[in-house]
């Protein structure tokens, strides 16, 4: 299918996915830079402070779950809607709480529209954008990645300036930005659009094929109507347990998360116990391991789409971490500490990776949701656990070679799920070949 102009027809959609995907990170990356500004005025128990940094994989796997049920009842741009209305008020609620319990709830909501609206972005993307996917994604990734640098180079100063609790809330302006766009196209699909033939049945009947003999290229070129609730399909996530490249997504998503949060929750501690760095600069090589995420979200999406180098990027993104914490393992000197950290921050070429693919690797749109929360809640729950058992580990041995190697280990197992999800093909494809009969 020839691709259509980015902005043609679309710009709402453009808009709403650029908001959208700054509100992810921005909401979860702007409360913990002004934790000792908010402990100032009220108690910050540790336990608190923990259920705070282990909140996101848990809300996150949580309504992964429940999204693609109010999908199936509301519609993609309904919940999207739904989605940023709660991050909009938990940010403001955050930045009027008035003890450690309502900032953990309101942090709580904030999590749950986050983890809502990482289920919709793939096959919001897939539905407006089915000729731009890698463009699009490439531009969703870069945003996200952006929103994530943003939020600590400037919570500190706007709280220094103008109170934590202002530098909280303000992120919630970018939320309820996103959920205009949405709106508008609500609103617009509620005066009367013109029923249109389905997206799968438009272009396979371009292509002179019936869907039996569907090519991945047409389920890539899949376009979407008018605004719909998509049609009930409570049985594809039961279908999707039966399908291994399903499951092997859900080990992509899951190292991909794995490794993000262990760094978070760890790498500074590993590099000033385990390597001698200083405090100032373990964290200041934690922004490094964070920076490597924004140039591979500006060239996977792209490399995925037009190249199909699915495996190779896989391959490349968890060798390299694999020798850069076997570095950290075996030779932990100030002098190659920076090396083995960039190679290490090679895992973020597996995050875009995987997103793209949740986009690709369904046919139509109410699989792709039905994907996406299945992959994301799985993956997810494997985030929320590994950074706990690296703790574990480490606090059982007294050392953090133990929790190096069970990282390696994770990475090492993953690449063959990696070259598998490699393959041509959908899920709706692979269940019809798996079982002889239509998805």
């Amino acid at each position: 299918m020839n691709a259509r102009p980015l902005w043609q027809g679309r710009t709402l959609a453009v808009l709403g996915i650029v908001l959208v995907a700054f509100s992810l990170r921005s909401a979860v990356a702007s409360l913990s830079p002004v934790v000792d500004h908010v402990a100032r005025d009220y108690p910050m128990p540790a336990a608190v402070v923990g259920l705070i940094g282990t909140a996101p994989p848990v809300c996150f796997a949580l309504f992964g779950l429940l999204t693609p049920v109010l999908e199936r009842r509301l519609g993609l741009e309904r919940v999207t809607v739904l989605a940023l209305a709660a991050v909009t008020v938990g940010l403001i609620a955050r930045g009027v709480s008035v003890n450690s319990t309502t900032l953990l709830l309101a942090t709580a909501l904030v999590f749950a529209g986050v983890g809502m609206a990482n289920i919709l972005m793939p096959p919001l993307v897939k539905k407006y954008f089915p000729d731009r996917l890698g463009l699009m994604m490439t531009l969703y990734t870069t945003v996200m990645a952006f929103s994530t640098f943003l939020p600590p180079l400037v919570a500190v100063p706007v709280a220094d300036a103008a109170g934590w609790r202002f530098s909280l809330a303000m992120w919630a302006v970018f939320a309820l930005a996103g959920t205009i766009p949405w709106v508008l196209m609500l609103l617009r699909e509620r005066r009367g659009s013109a029923p249109v033939l389905g997206a799968e049945e438009a272009v396979l009947g371009q292509a002179g094929r019936d869907p039996e003999h569907a090519t991945f290229e047409d389920a890539a070129a899949i376009a979407t109507g008018p605004i719909v609730v998509a049609p009930s399909n409570s049985g594809a996530f039961a279908r999707l347990t039966r399908i291994p490249l399903a499951w092997t997504l859900v080990l992509l998503f899951g190292t991909s998360a794995s490794m993000a949060y262990t760094a978070f929750a760890w790498l500074p501690s590993i590099l000033v116990q385990h390597a001698g760095v200083t405090a100032q600069e373990g964290g200041f090589l934690l922004s490094v391991f964070a920076f490597t995420g924004l140039p591979a979200s500006l060239i996977v999406p792209v490399l995925v789409v037009r190249f199909r180098a699915t495996g190779v990027l896989y391959v490349v993104g968890a060798l390299g971490a694999a020798v850069g914490l076997l570095g950290l393992l075996l030779w932990p000197v100030p002098a190659l500490v920076w090396l083995w950290v960039v190679l290490y921050g090679l895992a973020g070429l597996l995050f875009p990776l995987a997103l793209v693919l949740i986009s690709i690797r369904a046919r139509e749109p109410e699989t792709a949701v039905a994907l996406s929360g299945f992959v994301q809640s799985l993956g997810y729950v494997i985030a929320a656990i590994f950074p706990f058992i690296v703790g574990v580990v480490h606090t059982a041995t007294g050392g953090w070679q133990a929790p190096l190697a069970v990282l390696i280990a994770l990475l090492i197992v993953s690449i063959p799920a990696g070259v598998y999800a490699g393959r041509h093909i959908t899920v709706e494809a692979a269940w019809e070949r798996r079982h002889g009969r239509r998805w």
